[in-house]
C-alpha cells in the first residue's frame, strides 16, 4: 500500500487560508469552515483503501483504540472484541467479523491515536504541533446515514477535522464552555445539561471530501453523516496550560533551602511568622516564574509533546560521531540547548547522535551547532 503525504504545514492544511489570517480572525476565537472547491487534495489523508488497510492490521486494535458507537451509546467491548493471547500477554481484540456486524446496523467506528500510522497523518500531526507546541492525536471516524454517533458536546482541545470520504453535516452552536480542561462524567444528566446550555444552532456546515473544519476548544457541536457512508480524520491539538506551571515550579523551588523549611505554626503571634514566611516563599515563586531559566524549563515542556517523527532507513544504520571532553571549559549556552550540553560535558565521551536522542526536544541543528562551538573553543574533541 502506497500512502498519501499529508500536509506539512499550517498552510497546506488551511489551503487557500493563510495561516496570518487564521490566527488574526479565527483561532481560539470562532471556528472555520475551508471548502475544498476546485482542489480535494486533502482528502488524500486518509481514503477507504488506506482505513481498511489499517483496519485490516488487527495486531494494531485493542479495545480502547477501537470504539464502536450506536445512536450517541457506546457498544460494549465485550459484543464486538475477544480474548486474544499474544506474546505480551491477553488483549481484548476487536474481532473483524464482529465488528463488521454491528457496522451493518448502523454503527460508527473510532479508531484512535492513529497519529503516526501512516506518513500522511504523521506529517499532518507534527506541522500542527509544531505550530502551535501542543500535544496532537488524531482519530478517525466511521459512521453511516442518519445515525448518529455523539451528542452535543465540546472538545477540550481545538479541533481540525478533515472529511477525506463521503459527507457530514455538522451543526455548530452558539454557546461555548469557558477554557475547559476537564469534562463532566458521560451520563445522562451530562448529555441533559450539554443539550440545555448549548444555545440554538449558530451555523450549519456539510462538509464534503477535502473540507477542513476549524473549532476552538470548548465550542459546541454535534455531526451526522449524510447520504451512503462518511469518513474524517479529527486531530485535536492541546497546547499547555498554566496548570503545567505549578509541577515545574515544584521541581525548581525544592532546589531552595527555604522551601524546605517547616512551616511555622499558625497559633504562634496570631499567624503572623506563617504570614512574612509564606510572603518570602511567594515572591520566590514570582522570581523563578519570571527567570529565563524557568522560560526554558517551559520551552522544553512544549518540545517534548512533539517528537520529531522516526525515519529508519533499514539496512542503512546511523553513523555515530564520537567526541569526547579535553576539560577546558566550553562557551556558555543559552535556553534549551545548554541542558544538552551539561550532559554532554558530564560524559567522559559520547556520541552526537547520542546527544540528540537523549535530547529530542532540543532542535537537532541547535544541538550539533553547540558541539561545533565547543570543538572550536577545546572544550571537546572528535574520537
Amino acid at each position: 500500500m502506497i500512502y498519501a503525504l499529508g500536509m506539512a504545514t499550517l498552510n497546506q492544511l488551511l489551503a487557500p487560508i493563510e495561516p496570518e489570517r487564521f490566527f488574526a480572525d479565527y483561532h481560539d476565537r470562532k471556528p472555520l469552515h475551508v471548502p475544498a472547491g476546485q482542489d480535494d487534495g486533502k482528502r488524500e489523508i486518509l481514503r477507504w483503501d488506506a482505513f481498511n488497510d489499517l483496519l485490516n492490521q488487527t495486531s494494531v486494535w485493542t479495545a480502547q483504540s477501537l470504539k464502536l458507537v450506536l445512536n450517541t451509546q457506546a457498544v460494549p467491548p465485550e459484543s464486538y472484541c475477544r480474548i486474544e493471547a499474544t506474546q505480551s500477554g491477553t488483549v481484548l481484540r476487536p474481532d473483524p467479523a464482529k465488528v463488521a456486524l454491528h457496522l451493518a446496523a448502523g454503527a460508527s467506528a473510532v479508531a484512535g491515536d492513529v497519529q503516526s500510522l501512516t506518513p500522511a497523518l504523521a506529517d499532518t500531526a507534527q506541522a500542527l504541533g509544531r505550530t502551535f507546541a501542543a500535544a496532537v492525536g488524531a482519530n478517525i471516524y466511521c459512521s453511516f446515514q442518519g445515525v448518529r454517533a455523539f451528542g452535543t458536546h465540546y472538545d477540550l482541545h481545538h479541533v481540525f477535522a478533515v472529511q477525506t470520504e463521503g459527507e457530514k453535516l455538522w451543526r455548530l452552536y452558539s454557546n461555548r464552555a469557558d477554557r475547559p480542561v476537564d469534562f463532566p462524567p458521560d451520563t445522562p444528566e451530562t448529555r441533559r445539561w450539554l443539550e440545555q446550555s448549548r444555545g440554538p444552532v449558530s451555523a450549519e456546515v456539510l462538509m464534503k471530501p477535502g473540507d477542513v473544519l476549524y473549532l476552538p476548544r470548548g465550542w459546541y457541536h454535534d455531526a451526522l453523516a449524510q447520504d451512503g457512508a462518511s469518513l474524517h480524520v479529527t486531530f485535536s491539538v492541546t497546547p499547555l496550560y498554566g496548570r503545567v506551571i505549578f509541577n515545574l515550579l515544584e521541581q525548581a523551588a525544592m532546589q531552595d533551602p527555604q522551601f524546605r523549611d517547616y512551616l511555622a505554626p499558625a497559633h504562634d503571634d496570631d499567624g503572623r511568622t506563617l504570614q512574612r514566611q509564606l510572603a518570602a516563599l511567594g515572591g520566590k515563586l514570582a522570581q523563578l516564574a519570571a527567570s529565563p531559566a524557568f522560560r526554558d524549563e517551559v520551552a522544553m515542556t512544549q518540545n517534548r509533546l512533539n517528537p520529531g517523527r522516526p525515519r529508519h532507513a533499514l539496512p542503512n544504520r546511523t553513523g555515530l560521531t564520537a567526541w569526547r571532553r579535553t576539560g577546558l571549559a566550553g562557551p556558555q549556552e543559552a535556553g534549551p540547548v545548554a541542558h544538552a550540553m551539561a550532559w554532554a560535558y558530564a560524559q567522559p565521551d559520547f556520541a552526537i547522535e547520542e546527544l540528540v536522542a537523549q535530547f529530542d526536544f532540543v532542535a537537532e541543528q541547535d544541538i550539533r551547532a553547540a558541539v561545533e562551538r565547543a570543538a572550536a573553543a577545546g572544550a571537546l574533541a572528535r574520537l
